[in-house]
């Protein structure tokens, strides 16, 4: 199963010149725990996806409450910079959508 499966939301935006962040956001909270408890979005599968090293996560933060799983990374170019082609970084998400998902928690991916 791949994340596009099962988000309800999924967005990217500008957190700064410098960096962007992803929300993530799921339709209930089984759902939500399958994947925050499974570590299917962790630094290393987010720069796997992106095809930036590891060390350009910046974070991966559960947000319980909400249901939602943020992410946030370095951007390759400064919002505006010559060469950079989403100074807003809205359209950045896509990426993320084929990241693999456990059927359940310990279970392999398919």
């Amino acid at each position: 199963m791949r994340l596009r499966d099962l988000v309800t939301s999924l967005s990217s935006k500008n957190a700064g010149n410098f960096h962007i962040t992803y929300d993530i956001g799921f339709p209930d909270e089984a759902t939500y725990l399958r994947v925050r408890d499974g570590h299917a979005v962790d630094a290393r599968s987010v720069a796997s996806a992106f095809g930036m090293a590891e060390k350009d996560v910046v974070s991966v933060i559960a947000f319980d409450p909400g249901w939602v799983i943020k992410v946030n990374v370095r951007r390759q170019r400064a919002s505006g910079d010559p060469g950079e082609t989403d100074v807003f970084g809205a359209q950045q998400y896509a990426p993320l959508l084929d990241l693999e998902i456990p059927d359940q928690l310990g279970a392999p991916a398919r």
